[in-house]
């Protein structure tokens, strides 16, 4: 009888961890895609890689919002994951890290970071009506899904914030150690995308990297998470007057030309700013290319 437990146990657990990887792996459903795919296509190359993007400001910004720049249109957003919505304080190796969550705190299918730019705080990822409602949209599918979305605040964007969001990282996969995750980073905070992908510690917890209107760093090319392929999304506008869009590509033709056809993604938005990646990503695309 008790070796008949403890197959029966055993047997459990493997249907289980069967389950959670194929739930994590499964792609997300459409959330209103109609107001959220991109409105044309201009080029694309690299098989479906690169891609150049459409994007017209009056169209865009004043077209999606309410009032431009600081209220999208009500049919943009969805208020339900509100609901699990929670501002907190999670204790770290590192010491007390603020930061707001939707979602499964524990057993999370999977995990999204969202780290800010300089001047940005933990609420500016979790504002619904901001950047044409495009953080609601990923909070929404994230935590609608069995997944958790996290916008942690940080100290800065060097020792002090790598050490901060590697201590986040392993505090949320010890609640969800099944949960694959994907850090994402806007503007400044891909300076801590690199150095987390560079984190002996946190490191191996990614399961992709995405960066809007953010920095290359030609360093990552010297890492375990290069060696191991880890996905890389990358977004940016063409008239970006803080980081040039051509330093970028040059990153992009790098990756794919030292890993042999690596696994990364880049969207130009033509005559895009430096916010316009925020606003504009597909959060549905990136994830399931990513999660898959």
């Amino acid at each position: 009888m008790a070796r008949f437990l403890k197959r029966s146990t055993l047997l459990a657990a493997l249907l289980c961890a069967g389950f959670v990887s194929s739930a994590s792996a499964a792609a997300l459903p459409a959330y209103k895609d109609e107001y959220f795919a991109y409105p044309a296509v201009i080029s694309s190359k690299d098989n479906g890689a690169y891609q150049v993007i459409d994007y017209n400001e009056m169209r865009d910004i004043n077209g999606r919002d309410a009032i431009p720049e600081k209220r999208v249109k009500d049919d943009y957003v969805s208020l339900r994951a509100r609901a699990n919505q929670q501002d907190l304080v999670f204790k770290t190796e590192a010491g007390n890290v603020k930061a707001m969550a939707a979602g499964k705190l524990k057993n999370a299918s999977f995990i999204v970071i969202y780290l800010h730019g300089r001047g940005g705080n933990r609420h500016q990822g979790m504002n619904d009506f901001t950047f044409g409602g495009n953080f609601n949209r990923v909070k929404y599918l994230t935590s609608q899904n069995g997944g958790l979305y996290v916008t942690p605040e940080f100290k800065d964007f060097a020792n002090q914030g790598e050490a901060q969001i590697a201590a986040l990282i392993a505090v949320l996969k010890s609640q969800s150690p099944s949960a694959q995750l994907v850090l994402s980073c806007g503007s400044a905070g891909g300076a801590l995308c690199w150095r987390i992908a560079a984190n002996e510690q946190a490191a191996p917890h990614l399961t992709g990297l995405v960066l809007l209107g953010s920095l290359w760093d030609d360093g990552y090319l010297k890492t375990a998470s290069f060696k191991r392929r880890l996905p890389i999304f990358l977004a940016h506008g063409s008239r970006d007057p803080v980081f040039a869009v051509t330093d970028m590509e040059a990153f992009y033709q790098k990756l794919k030309k030292a890993g042999g056809n690596y696994p990364v993604q880049f969207r130009r938005f033509e005559s895009g700013n430096h916010g316009t990646p925020i606003r504009m990503a597909d959060w549905r695309e990136i994830l399931n290319w990513i999660l898959k």
